[in-house]
Formats: structure tokens, sequence, C-alpha cells
């Protein structure tokens, strides 16, 4: 039975749509926005082994934290673990649909997902409702404190800065920074373009409902790659010599893009593997320590297609392209700052 409007609706909402952080007073008023300092003046100080992070490999925003955390080397101090990649309805007599775990009734097991570690939940809807049985919005990911019990944050851009700066003293590369103080603005900058035409826009030329308004955002999509392009062959990285966490918010993008976006979305004027440096660059990316990990194509290609939505009501998952981004790249024509990541030109 192909799924109603209001499935498809929770769908495009726990799609991810956040990671342009509020400013701090706007941020106090919204549930599940607390941070975790170095000192511990928040009340939650960074400890190993407190922290869990819950990711989809599907999901871009929530690939963009598990990315961090694998730059940073944390993986002995906070602990993850994946969501199944499909979503499945989570309360009978409900057109809710949502992320579950392998352990859900019904819900058939992936390779790479994992059961709820903390409360063995079925969905990631129970631990919401568990916390706040108020709130509606069921998304990954969560940064769970399991001495308090509690969400601590689900905002992705909070998730990554708290990891990229809180943690140093645990981390295996506190040297790593990729919001470093001297090209903040020009992170913020990329990303203030990059957030609603890309990250953002490959969803609002899927989901459009009127011609005008797919016409709009593939305009302001392809126009904002084309930029990137530009960019791209003049320097290493989106904001200049150094990876940041602007390259993290365009790749987990760029990485999904021929294989769901191009056809799932409508995102068809042209391919990344037909820019040449943006393909270049995707690679370069996906070759840097720890990153190939957080990219499974399976999971990735099941998110888009097999969950309920309008836009493949069938759920027939294609085969897919099969991209080989382990194939040598041309960056190193360009200077780069490889202590930034801890890396010799040979990856290593």
């Amino acid at each position: 039975m192909p799924p109603t409007a209001t499935a498809a609706a929770s769908s495009a909402a726990e799609s991810g749509g956040k990671g342009d952080a509020p400013s701090a007073p706007a941020a106090a008023a919204i549930p599940f926005r607390q941070l975790v300092t170095a000192d511990g003046s928040s009340g939650f100080p960074a400890e190993i082994g407190r922290y869990h992070l819950y990711v989809s490999y599907g999901c871009p925003w929530a690939s963009r934290c598990l990315m961090a955390l694998k730059l940073k080397g944390l993986e002995d101090a906070v602990s993850y673990s994946v969501v199944n990649p499909t979503w499945v309805r989570t309360r009978e007599g409900e057109e809710h649909y949502g992320w579950a775990f392998p352990a859900a009734e019904g819900e058939e097991e992936v390779e790479g997902a994992q059961p709820d570690p903390i409360f063995g939940a079925r969905f990631v809807r129970d631990i919401y409702e568990r916390i706040d049985p108020s709130y509606k919005t069921f998304s990954v990911p969560i940064l769970f404190d399991k001495k308090a019990k509690t969400i601590l944050n689900n905002d992705s851009a909070e998730i990554m800065r708290m990891l990229n700066s809180e943690f140093n003293a645990v981390a295996s590369n506190p040297h790593v920074d990729l919001y470093p103080a001297a090209l903040r603005d020009a992170i913020d900058g990329v990303n203030s373009w990059v957030g609603p035409a890309i990250n953002s826009g490959v969803f609002k030329c899927g989901f459009a409902k009127e011609q005008a308004a797919y016409d709009e955002a593939v305009a302001a999509l392809f126009s904002a790659l084309d930029r990137c392009e530009a960019v791209l062959s003049r320097q290493r990285y989106m904001a200049g010599d150094a990876f940041t966490e602007a390259d993290i918010r365009l790749f987990v993008d760029l990485i999904r893009f021929d294989e769901v976006y191009y056809g799932h979305f409508n995102c068809n004027k042209r391919m990344i593997q037909e820019y040449p440096n943006l393909f270049n660059y995707t690679k370069e990316v996906f070759q840097l320590p720890g990153i190939a990990s957080t990219v499974n194509m399976v999971h990735i290609r099941r998110k888009f297609f097999c969950s309920p939505n309008a836009l493949n009501p069938f759920a027939i998952c294609p085969i897919g392209r099969n991209i080989d981004y382990s194939e040598p790249h041309n960056r190193d024509k360009l200077p780069y700052q490889p202590l930034v990541l801890g890396i010799t030109k040979s990856g290593l």
C-alpha cells in the first residue's frame, strides 16, 4: 500500500533539515540543545564513555557528526551506533514512519546496523518519548548522555562543533581543528549558501509539489554546484587550504548525489562525475583517514529508495552506479595544510 501524505511528511521532516544553529538565546528555548563543555561549566563535562551518538549512514546530517567523530579520533571516548536505514511504521494505527533498530519486529536486519545499546528500544521514537513524551520529531543524530539518562543534543551543527572543540583532552587527534578561528568567517560564509542551496536544496527539489518551486530550487542547486566547482578549481578545500567542517557539510551530499539525488530527487541536470573539480574533491575527501567507514552506500540507497515516500511508493531499490571513490584524484596539484588533519600527502 503506498504511503500516505502524512507518512511522506514525517519522512521528510526526519531526513534531517537541521544543522544551522541559531543564536544561543534561541537555542536555549529549544528542547535537546544542551552542550558538552571541556571544563564542565555547562553541567555536561567531556568524559570518556559518558556519551553515545545515534546515527544513520543514510542521513546526511547524521553522517556529518560521524565524520567529525572519526576525524577527531573519538571512537574510544564517544560510543556510537547505527540505526537501520529503512523507515518503518512506529505505532499501530498511526501514519508515522521513522527510524528503527534491527531488533524491531518485522524489520529486516541490515549489515552495519546495531540494536539500541542503551534501552533496547525498537524505534528512535521510543528514546525521544521516554525523555519527553510531547516531542514529535524523532530525528538522528542524537547525542545521548548515559550518565544523566537524557538526550543532550540533536542538532548536527552543534554536535559537530562539540566533538571538534570540547573533547580534545580525550581525543586521539586533538590537533585536528574543523572550525579554526582563522577560517571561521570563511567557513560561515560557505555554510551560508551551501546549506540552503545544496544541503536543503536537494530535498526542496525532490519534495517540490509545484513546478515553480522545483524550478527555483533546481536552479539554485546547480548554481551553487557551479560555484563550488569554481572555488575548487583554485583552492584545495571550500574555505581555503585547510579541510574544515565546510567540507564535511558539502561532502555528505556530493557522495549521495549521483547515486540518489540525480534520479530520485530530479536533480538530473548534471552528475557530480561531470564536474572535474567536484568529483576529484569528493574522491579526495572519501580517501581521508576514517571517512570511507562513514559511507555505506547500501544504507544510503535503502534509506532513500526503500523508506515509505510518495516518490517511490513501491520501494524499488535501484542497483546503483557503484562509483569507485578510491580511485586516484588530482587534488595534489593544489596547496594544502596537511598538519590540520595530522596526515601526510600519502594519507598515512
